[in-house]
């Protein structure tokens, strides 16, 4: 069963992102172990990540890192701690900038491992039918003292 689509005004208030660095317009599905996002925000000309009027594929860590936030917000039913990215593994770039796709963006997370102390995600973004990020990221969550 499909979960009902979050738009961004629901989003926001779940990830620690906010204004134009929120960078997710839906999502679409999500259940125990995923979650499936889109965005249009990589065409966007004042987006905040953008340099000599570029998006570098690199930046499309944030889209994603922001859809496993949306995830652990969503599993939990309420915003999470911050998290730290502690580690990125076989991260693989198919392009070298994401402005120029002109679909929108497809981010899907899997959770790998998901504990009170941090998660580990395996993540896609597509778009324009092909996949142009991949990889794994490991992150811990902050505590409050």
């Amino acid at each position: 069963m499909l979960s009902p689509p979050l738009e961004r005004a629901a989003i926001a208030g779940l990830v620690p992102h906010q204004g134009a660095m929120c960078l997710l317009d839906r999502a679409l599905d999500w259940g125990t172990a995923h979650i499936l996002c889109t965005t249009a925000r990589h065409r966007d000309p004042a987006h905040p990540l953008r340099r000599d009027g570029m998006l570098p594929a690199v930046c499309g860590l944030e889209f994603a890192l922001q859809a496993m936030a949306l995830h652990g917000a969503l599993r939990a039913g309420a915003a999470q701690p911050l998290g730290f990215v502690s580690s990125l593994r076989e991260v693989a770039l198919a392009v070298a900038r994401l402005d120029d796709i002109a679909g929108d963006l497809r981010i899907e997370a899997v959770a790998l491992v998901a504990e009170a102390g941090g998660f580990i995600y395996r993540f896609t973004i597509a778009g324009d039918g092909r996949d142009l990020l991949s990889g794994q990221a490991a992150v811990i969550l902050a505590r409050a003292a």
